[in-house]
């Protein structure tokens, strides 16, 4: 009994018990002779559970520390990665649905020639003569909120958007109010999408890429943008393994505040006033990066005043190409009527008041386009232009009969979400009966991402 307790539970038993086995055979009694077969299967279901629980520390040990084991450290990367990523992007709402912070702060330097306006971002070359200017601010910093909720309405899910900016109040250092840029609150059911919110036109989605506007990049200069009310519903379709249908419609409201009426038919004006609009992209994404989307759309609606009815239809095409990935192509174009509650800066005559119940709209065309050259991960270069004219009969003088602007800039990355920007854009304006005039906007724009 002594033999195999000391065998049981320790080694140094173990390599005694082998060193009896190991001697000669000793006289004894019959009672006392013991089973040296039965002592030998002992030993060795010993060894291979010893073994066993080696094997078994082993593993355990590895576990608790990692070193040296390439699958556990990439699993703890991965999984601390997560948590800090969940922690950077959770804010919690009363209602306790995920809500995300996202927007910039966006430092910008600038300088204007003398056809300026007064105007720290003009859009046109003002018609008088004044002093260069230049400044600094963070007015166009941008704060926006990102949210989702639980599934809702026959299954569908719920998401939205808010984005602000200071660029209300009067610009002084000490006066400058949150401004609403764009908002939505959509239901997504599959393949159709609902959306009540604020947003540029339907036809018109797409914009320049630039850090230097307090308005949308060409504004005036063929870029449609004025962020409306509006209702939209968008259906989407695959045509195969890279080619996709995305069909858009809804109604909008238009603003007339910018419209150049004649003081005796101001009173007649209607500020607001409802529109349709549509938009059918077809859409080709290949594996390798290759992009192709060209969307043809639409927008009617019609303002009143002077006691009648002025029609603003437009038809308008815009498109992306990206052939390499590190060539972009992308733009828009659109001819139509009554054009001025688009946002074209300037240019506001959408119509002509020539007497009572008597208004003529005026009819304009235009467009802007922007190539990006990406260099490398950090650096990127865009040229763009763009134009908006208008038909010299259906002006009166002192009207904008064309305004053209040329342009480009660089991104630089000093890290994933830091860039340092430099912009040059030149305007050129033509007055119905006066000439052309020109300005120079130069923007130095440091932007932090968030």
């Amino acid at each position: 009994m002594r033999l195999i307790y000391a065998t049981r539970n320790s080694f140094a038993g173990i390599v005694f018990s082998l060193i009896l086995i190991a001697m000669p055979e000793l006289p004894a009694s019959a009672q006392d002779q013991p089973d040296w077969k039965a002592i030998v299967q002992r030993l060795e279901r010993l060894e291979r559970e010893n073994e066993a629980l080696r094997q078994e520390v082993r593993g355990l040990r590895e576990e608790l520390h990692p070193v040296g084991n390439p699958d556990t450290l990439e699993r703890l990367a991965v999984q601390e990665s997560r948590t800090a990523e969940q922690a950077q992007t959770k804010v919690e709402s009363s209602q306790r649905f995920p809500i995300t912070l996202t927007g910039m702060a966006l430092f910008n330097a600038f300088l204007n020639s003398k056809e300026n306006g007064g105007i720290d971002y003009p859009t046109i070359a003002s018609l008088g003569r004044g002093s260069a200017t230049g400044g600094a601010t963070l007015r166009q910093t941008v704060i926006g909120l990102e949210y989702s909720g639980p599934q809702t309405f026959l299954g569908g899910a719920v998401r939205g958007s808010l984005y602000m900016d200071f660029l209300g109040g009067t610009g002084f250092p000490n006066n400058q109010l949150f401004r609403l840029r764009t908002a939505a609150i959509a239901i997504d059911w599959g393949s159709r999408t609902v959306m009540l919110g604020q947003d540029k036109p339907i036809f018109s989605p797409r914009s320049p890429d630039s850090l230097a506007q307090a308005v949308a990049p060409l504004s005036g200069s063929g870029n449609l943008w004025f962020w409306e009310p509006q209702a939209r519903f968008e259906q989407r379709m695959k045509l195969g393994e890279e080619w996709t249908l995305r069909a858009q419609a809804g109604v909008v409201q238009t603003s007339e505040f910018l419209a150049n009426v004649p003081a005796s038919a101001a009173g007649t004006l209607e500020r607001y006033r409802p529109g349709a609009e549509g938009r059918f992209e077809v859409a080709y994404h290949s594996q390798s990066g290759r992009r192709i989307e060209i969307a043809p759309g639409f927008h009617y609606s019609a303002s009143h005043v002077a006691g009648v009815s002025v029609p603003s239809n437009i038809l308008s095409v815009d498109w992306l190409l990206v052939p390499k990935r590190w060539l972009e192509f992308k733009g828009a174009a659109y001819s139509g009527e009554n054009l001025a509650h688009f946002g074209l800066g300037g240019a506001r005559q959408g119509f002509t008041v020539t007497g009572p119940r008597n208004a003529l709209p005026v009819r304009g065309r235009g467009g802007w386009s922007q190539l990006g050259l990406r260099a490398n991960s950090r650096l990127t270069f865009h040229f763009m232009a763009g134009l908006h004219t208008s038909v010299a009969r259906d002006l009166v003088a002192g009207d904008i009969g064309a305004n053209r602007s040329y342009g480009g800039n660089l991104y630089y990355r000093l890290a994933p979400n830091v860039i340092v920007s430099f912009e040059g854009m030149q305007t050129r304006t033509t007055y119905s009966g006066v000439g052309l005039r020109w300005n120079n906007h130069y923007d130095l724009a440091l932007a932090y991402l968030f």
